[in-house]
């Protein structure tokens, strides 16, 4: 009777381990059901993955083939860029030394008329000046001469017209341009006519002062000495201030 306690027993532990065992076996088949789902999960991601990474890839390839066409259209940009630049470059060169030339010329052309300027204008002024004293004042002028220089005591006086009309002298200074330093010249020059044409005494002397186009300043300044302001007007010389002046 002793032993069958025992052989209970026995079969209490061997049922304890074969229970066991399935639930350690049951378990198993569950983790590597859990662990074939993962890899399945796993191994579709890694197949998306190695899609993407061939998008990727032939991206890339793309874009390396944009940027070598963009390597290459950039240099045969650049390369025409720098083959206009040099042609800018010869052409602003030429058109530099065509201006130095063009200038050298203007400027000997502006000399040579500087030149023939003084002469030019007293060639208008004095063959108008009968007529516009005519015009201005009703005198007949009886002698007109142009240059009239003297030297006396080593000192030399020239003046540019001078016009004879009812018993007047005509003094008349003739400038290109009329500046206002030119105005202290001719005050120095009519203090002295006496001295180097006494001949005209005992006339009185009218001063004039004359350019192609007077300056209102000149024109002012000349009128507040009592000065005539002769310029071309019209095509015609005329006495800008003669209202203002009495003979």
């Amino acid at each position: 009777m002793a032993a069958q306690p025992a052989q209970n027993e026995r079969i209490d532990r061997l049922e304890e381990a074969l229970m066991e065992m399935a639930y350690q076996s049951r378990k198993t088949e569950m983790e590597l059901a859990h662990l074939s789902r993962e890899m399945l999960e796993f191994k579709g991601e890694m197949r998306v993955f190695k899609d993407e990474m061939r998008e990727f890839k032939d991206e890339m390839l793309a874009f390396k083939e944009e940027m070598l066409a963009f390597k290459e259209e950039s240099q045969a940009s650049r390369r025409v860029m720098d083959r206009q630049w040099g042609e800018f470059k010869d052409e602003m060169l030429a058109f530099k030394e065509e201006s130095q030339a063009s200038r050298r010329v203007m400027d000997r052309q502006w000399g040579n008329l500087a030149n023939r300027l003084g002469t030019l204008v007293e060639d208008i002024v004095a063959p108008g000046v009968p007529d516009a004293i005519m015009q201005a004042f009703g005198f007949d002028v009886t002698e007109v001469s142009v240059r009239r220089r003297r030297k006396v005591d080593g000192r030399v006086r020239e003046y540019d017209v001078i016009a004879v009309a009812a018993g007047r002298v005509f003094l008349i200074d003739v400038k290109s341009t009329y500046r206002r330093e030119y105005l202290a010249e001719f005050d120095s020059a009519l203090a002295e006519f006496p001295l180097f044409f006494p001949e005209y005494q005992p006339a009185a002397a009218v001063a004039v002062v004359a350019s192609l186009n007077l300056s209102s300043e000149i024109i002012d300044l000349a009128t507040a000495r009592g000065w005539l302001a002769l310029q071309l007007s019209g095509g015609y010389l005329e006495f800008v201030n003669s209202d203002q002046i009495t003979l």
